[in-house]
């Protein structure tokens, strides 16, 4: 690809509704970052980056607290308007909803992200179809997301950023979360969550980066469980903390700090 003579100085924000064919979930829309190389003649065919929104929220938030097209702008800015598209499914359904992001009696979460959610993106827009230039990110619930995803679906997403996110899925204490997703059964939560993945299986083929507050006395211990329990799994990954809690000052600045290492990762940048 060429930067052709014109192109936008900046990408675009958008909606588009994201069915759940497969899964069944019932998605709210999710919102699209279109890089300026996208919006280009000839358009560019470029990496994807799924990101998840925190809980309660929706994906806007990640434009809000999280400052994504900015970041996205300057980093397309610095490198002849390439960059990741970005997709921002609904992981949740409603505002305050907490399906977790397992297949449960909550919602199947984890195939609307395997396979609707890409099947869409593959049917609906120009991208690289190559899964080694695709990552999943989120922050809070949707950190959690993304480590859930990357252990369960490594062929569909390689590389994740998990900022302030938990050590496992939970709608309340651990208990509850099992009896409501699983109807009690211990087995069925285990088989499924990344922690307990991690600990039975290497995974050398994934990398990932997890990011938590100073300040953040909840988050940041299960972030540092996550970050060892990945490196005892042969994860390619990195572990550091930001000044503040658990806020989008950490999660927007984090997408700043990475927007680098996932452009050498998703093949944009040498």
């Amino acid at each position: 690809w060429q930067v052709p003579v014109r192109m936008p100085s900046n990408g675009v924000v958008t909606e588009a509704a994201i069915p759940g064919n497969v899964s069944g979930f019932d998605a709210r829309p999710a919102t699209l970052y279109l890089p300026p190389a996208y919006l280009a003649d000839p358009r560019a065919e470029l990496p994807v980056l799924v990101l998840v929104a925190g809980e309660p929220g929706s994906p806007s938030d990640w434009l809000d607290s999280g400052r994504l097209a900015t970041t996205v702008d300057a980093y397309a800015s610095r490198h002849s308007g390439l960059a990741p598209v970005v997709v921002v499914p609904d992981a949740l359904g409603d505002y305050d909803a907490n399906p977790g992001c397992m297949d449960s009696a909550l919602g199947n979460v984890a195939t609307y992200l395997d396979q609707d959610v890409p099947n869409w993106i593959e049917s609906n827009l120009q991208v690289n179809p190559d899964a080694a230039q695709w990552a999943i990110g989120g922050f809070s619930y949707g950190g959690t997301c993304a480590i859930e995803m990357a252990v369960n679906f490594p062929d569909r997403y390689p590389s994740f950023l998990d900022f302030s996110g938990q050590d496992e899925p939970s709608t309340g204490d651990h208990e509850d979360t099992v009896a409501a997703m699983f109807d009690g059964d211990e087995s069925a939560f285990d088989a499924v969550n990344a922690r307990d993945l991690m600990a039975q299986n290497q995974y050398p083929q994934l990398s990932g980066v997890f990011v938590a507050g100073e300040d953040d006395d909840i988050y940041r211990p299960q972030q540092e469980i996550m970050f060892e329990a990945a490196r005892a799994a042969d994860m390619n990954v990195d572990y550091y903390t930001l000044p503040g809690g658990h806020s989008g000052d950490v999660w927007g600045t984090a997408l700043e700090l990475e927007m680098d290492w996932l452009g050498r990762t998703l093949a944009l940048t040498p």
